[in-house]
């Protein structure tokens, strides 16, 4: 029973791989990376698949090299290199998405500091068009003096900045929780599973 409902755990991993040989395309990016999201979701299952079949073969031939026992071997050896070739994927993968938010926080950032120079650097002159188109959006009470709008143009500025500053912040934690997660997930479980499936080829052809 254990050998039989362990192969059933591998034939679905083996089944989820087929899907994937059907739209093969390894020059896309995106492709690789479904294909290591699918590998180190699915693997887990395969492992315990590989244990129960190991039990089993052990159960049934405790010495000596069953024909059930070279196959768990064969499983794991090929399972094995799989998660040797994923996990320089996912360490590239991991970089390249990194790579993309930094530059996406490094445009804001240069947003941001471009507002700030303006908001310093801000003439009366530039001030007086601010309040102008300001006014016609209807942010300036009509009863304020000129100076007061010039003000309160000012604190507009300075409540977008700060808007923006906030905005940048909450993406720099959003971009450090995804790799995180996509490290620690991917990367870090393709090499734990990588040394697992070694393990087990070694229990079972040693």
């Amino acid at each position: 029973m254990l050998r039989w409902i362990g192969l059933t755990l591998v034939v679905l991993l083996a089944l989820q791989f087929l899907v994937l040989i059907s739209g093969w395309n390894w020059a896309e990016d995106n492709f690789r990376q479904l294909f290591v999201q699918v590998l180190v979701s699915q693997s887990p299952m395969a492992l315990v698949g590989l244990v129960l079949m190991l039990v089993g073969a052990r159960l049934d031939a405790p010495a000596g090299r069953s024909p059930l026992r070279i196959t768990t071997g064969v499983l794991s050896i090929l399972l094995a290199i799989a998660m040797l070739v994923t996990v320089p994927v996912s360490m590239g993968g991991d970089k390249s998405l990194a790579e993309q938010t930094d530059q996406q926080l490094q445009a804001g950032e240069g947003q941001v500091q471009m507002m700030r120079s303006q908001l310093a650097a801000a003439t009366p002159e530039a001030l007086d068009q601010l309040v102008q188109q300001a006014d016609q959006a209807g942010q300036l009470p009509a009863q304020a003096s000129a100076t007061q709008k010039r003000q309160l143009v000012r604190q507009l500025m300075g409540a977008q900045i700060k808007r923006a500053e906030d905005q940048l912040n909450q993406q720099r934690r959003a971009r450090d929780l995804n790799v995180n997660q996509r490290r620690i997930g991917g990367t870090v479980s393709a090499v734990v599973l990588l040394i697992a499936f070694v393990l087990i080829a070694l229990a079972a052809l040693l």
